[in-house]
C-alpha cells in the first residue's frame, strides 16, 4: 500500500526531496525518454518507518547509471507524467542486478523484496474497486488528499517466480508484478528489456489500461533484512 500511496502523488508519510515535480506528457512527436543522467528530474520519495534505499548517478559498464544500494531498506525514485492510454506504446528498460536475496518472495506480504522494480502506476475508474480496495483508496485519500492510483503494474525480478508469471500483491489486488527476470543466471550483467504495456496491462488485469500517471524506480531488501545492489539504464516509452 505504501508504494500506491506515494506513485499518487502526495504521501503524507512519505519524505520527498523535492517540493513539487512537474508532470511530463507524452510530446507530439511520441515518447518519453527517462536518462540516470538526468537524476535531479527524479523525486526521492522515502517510506514510513523505513531505511532509505541510497541511489546515486556514476559510470557503470561504460554507460551512465542510477545505482540503487539497499541495507534492509526501501524507497523510490519517481516521475510523475500524463500519458494517454492511446499513446501508450513500446516501453525498453535496462538494469543490472549483483545479487539476489535469500527467502524473498513478492508472493508473501512478508518477504516480498525485489532488487530492482520499475513501477507504472494508471489512472482509471475507481468506481469498480472491491469494498476493501475502495476501504484502502479512502483511507489514502483521508491521509494524503489524493485516491491510490487505479492500478499499479510492476516489472520486477523474481528469486524463483516464471518469468512472464504475474503475482497478485497479498494486500490488494490493484497492485501485480509482471516477472521479467527470475533466478540468478544472468546477474551481474546489463539487461535490456523491451515490452507492450498494454498486452503486459490486459494480462495482469484482464481489461485495458487508462492513463500512464507515475513512473517508479524501486530498490528494497527492507523485509529480508538483506544487502542488495543494482544499476539502473535508460527508460523509454515509444
Amino acid at each position: 500500500m505504501l508504494c500506491l500511496a506515494v506513485l499518487s502523488g502526495c504521501a503524507s508519510h512519505g519524505v520527498s526531496d523535492r517540493a513539487s515535480v512537474p508532470e511530463a506528457s507524452m510530446p507530439a512527436s511520441g515518447g518519453l525518454h527517462f536518462r540516470p543522467q538526468d537524476k535531479a528530474q527524479w523525486e526521492a520519495v522515502s517510506l514510513p518507518g523505513k531505511l532509505r534505499t541510497a541511489f546515486k548517478l556514476e559510470k557503470h559498464g561504460h554507460r551512465h547509471a542510477l545505482q540503487a544500494h539497499a541495507q534492509s531498506s526501501a524507497s523510490l525514485m519517481r516521475q510523475r507524467v500524463n500519458v494517454a492510454p492511446e499513446k501508450l506504446g513500446r516501453l525498453q528498460f535496462e538494469w543490472q542486478v549483483d545479487n539476489l536475496m535469500p527467502g524473498a518472495d513478492m508472493a508473501e506480504s512478508g518477504r516480498g523484496d525485489s532488487p530492482v522494480r520499475l513501477i507504472l502506476a494508471f489512472d482509471g475508474d475507481r468506481s469498480r474497486f472491491s469494498a476493501k480496495n475502495a476501504m484502502l483508496s479512502d483511507l489514502t485519500e483521508a491521509l494524503t488528499g489524493e485516491p491510490l492510483p487505479y492500478a499499479t503494474l510492476m516489472y520486477v525480478w523474481s528469486n524463483h517466480h516464471p518469468i512472464d508469471s504475474v503475482i497478485v500483491n497479498p494486500r490488494t489486488d490493484r497492485v501485480r508484478k509482471m516477472v521479467v527476470e527470475s533466478g540468478g543466471a544472468r546477474l551481474k550483467q546489463w539487461l535490456l528489456y523491451q515490452r507492450d504495456v498494454k498486452a503486459d496491462f490486459e494480462k495482469a488485469f484482464g481489461e485495458a489500461p487508462g492513463a500512464l500517471v507515475g513512473v517508479a524506480i524501486m530498490t528494497d531488501s527492507d523485509n529480508t533484512r538483506s544487502n542488495v545492489r543494482a544499476w539502473y539504464g535508460d527508460i523509454r516509452f515509444d
